[in-house]
């Protein structure tokens, strides 16, 4: 088997806090664990959980001191209900964060430093959707099981006392770094 050539695309993320980016990998281990497409099949050190703020296929990354002034982190982040992306029988399973205010106004700050560009649309302001992923080209006919592991991994976790009890979203998570993602080279740059 070969690798695909990877795109020259470059992404700006936002990191998770540990006991948050703890929980999103357990999503991936049960997922995994059942035989179900998960992100924990990549294995590469750069592979963390992340919320993508910008994506485009070449970025002169804004200077550290630009964005340091301008966002504020730790930034509380909640994550909320999974959700489907895409179209046909596979499709992108996301666990979905809710756009509050303050996530929102980081996100056009970061796009405003970054400039004009040929940003994806999914990764535009007014057009963004802020996830955490946890499978690619998940089956739809094994959405159902991929939604009770998700349930069952949130009420363990609950019981354990790593997020609030409602399981399907919490108010402890917060965004802690932002780094650039350059695919085409496969390196991770941390900005803040």
């Amino acid at each position: 088997m070969t690798d695909a050539p990877r795109q020259p695309v470059v992404s700006l993320e936002l990191l998770l806090d540990p006991v948050t980016e703890m929980r999103v990998m357990a999503e991936w281990e049960a997922l995994a664990g059942a035989g179900l497409s998960s992100l924990a099949a990549h294995t590469a050190a750069s592979n963390r959980p992340h919320i993508t703020l910008l994506v485009r296929s070449g970025l002169t990354s804004p200077a550290p001191e630009a964005l340091a002034a301008a966002i504020a982190l730790p930034l509380p982040v909640e994550l909320g209900a999974p959700l489907l992306f895409g179209a046909g029988d596979r499709r992108v399973l996301v666990r979905s964060v809710v756009p509050s205010p303050a996530l929102l106004h980081l996100h056009s700050v970061v796009h405003d430093l970054a400039g004009p560009g040929d940003d994806a649309p999914h990764t535009r302001p007014a057009q963004w959707t802020p996830h955490v992923t946890l499978a690619r080209r998940l089956r739809l006919d094994t959405l159902p099981q991929a939604l009770r592991l998700l349930d069952d991994t949130a009420e363990r976790a609950a019981d354990a006392g790593a997020v609030a009890s409602s399981g399907a979203a919490d108010s402890g998570s917060s965004a802690t770094a932002l780094r650039r993602w350059d695919a085409a080279s496969a390196t991770v740059t941390h900005l803040l």
